[in-house]
């Protein structure tokens, strides 16, 4: 009896047993069997994808130290903009749902803000970002899951809409479209967040050159009194009367040059002048407005004649870099023609 027993517990142990499928991470249980072809199709899959994601990382090593330097232009059109789309669109990195290409790319742009009061260095990145930002715009759409943000009524937001007008030499067959993952969508504003930041430092450096300038342009200058004014950088400094507001023409002439050379897009250009002189507006009204020192003919002549020398200059320069920025001066121009007028007036009354 207790053979029988022994020799039914052996034939239990040897009978081959058949584990429970383990729980996947997704919830799911595994097949018990699957066909040689499946097995086959996704070892193939997870093969092609190692290889790639081994491959990526050399090739994204190279285009960072590639667009890190300054690649010019082509056409008039940046080259490391448009290197960046085209590795981008190559790799199906804006269809990826990780990636670290994204950051990556961001840190290079970080770190060309560290160079703030170089305009030519600034006006390269800016015209870089903002040409990446369009070919983003017009190439990416939101996958279905995810809705597209709305259109905002700020300028950057409309700017990507005036850049088509001006975006001619653009070829059709540049931009694709992308149904677009999170990574992608998130580069996208932090890119606008970039040009926005560019754009502002280029701008605030114009400021900063022109305000010293500015507050001796207010008063006729005391030449007995030999005052020395600073100057704009780069360009020698003026004594006289006129020379003040000549050092103020070709402060614009200088950043207009800069950011023509690089291919800065026009509706870039054409804001930065207009807020500049909408800058300049402000500071010469209220110096008319609070020092009542300024408040005289031979004042008011000088201004006048300062002014006529910013009209001269934004008629000869092309509309669609200067825009309205002439009319950005109206109310200190009737400010002054009151002043002008008003002691005419006087003296022959």
């Amino acid at each position: 009896m207790e053979t029988d027993q022994k020799s039914q517990q052996q034939a239990l142990l040897s009978t081959p047993s058949r584990k429970m499928p383990e729980p996947l991470e997704n919830g799911h249980h595994a097949q018990l069997s699957s066909g040689p072809s499946t097995r086959l199709g996704r070892e193939d899959s997870k093969l092609r994808r190692s290889q790639t994601e081994k491959q990526q990382p050399e090739s994204v090593d190279d285009l960072l130290k590639c667009v890190a330097q300054n690649l010019g232009f082509s056409q008039e059109k940046p080259v490391a903009a448009f290197t960046i789309y085209k590795c981008l669109l190559h790799w199906k990195s804006f269809e990826a749902e990780k990636t670290s290409v994204f950051d990556r790319l961001i840190e290079v742009m970080g770190s060309a803000l560290e160079d703030q009061d170089n305009n030519d260095h600034m006006a390269y990145w800016l015209s870089n970002t903002s040409s990446l930002l369009f070919l983003l715009q017009r190439s990416l759409k939101a996958s279905g899951s995810m809705q597209k943000p709305p259109a905002g009524a700020s300028f950057f937001a409309r700017m990507t809409k005036s850049f088509r007008s001006s975006s001619a030499n653009l070829q059709a067959g540049v931009l694709s479209q992308v149904e677009a993952k999170y990574p992608a969508l998130l580069f996208k504003q932090q890119l606008s967040a970039y040009v926005e930041k560019i754009y502002g430092i280029i701008r605030d450096n114009l400021k900063k050159n022109l305000s010293p300038l500015i507050s001796g342009c207010i008063q006729v200058p005391r030449i007995s009194k030999g005052a020395a004014f600073q100057k704009c950088e780069g360009l020698q400094g003026y004594h006289s009367p006129a020379g003040l507001w000549q050092s103020i023409i070709e402060c614009l002439n200088k950043m207009m040059g800069t950011l023509k050379d690089n291919f800065v897009p026009p509706i870039l250009v054409q804001n930065i002048f207009t807020q500049t002189f909408a800058y300049i507006n402000v500071q010469l009204f209220n110096s008319l407005l609070l020092r009542r020192e300024c408040c005289t003919f031979s004042n008011g002549e000088y201004v006048k004649s300062g002014l006529a020398e910013l009209e001269l200059w934004c008629a000869e320069a092309d509309v669609e870099y200067v825009g309205p920025s002439w009319d950005e001066l109206k109310h200190t121009r009737q400010a002054v023609g009151f002043l002008v007028c008003f002691f005419s007036c006087f003296l022959v009354g």
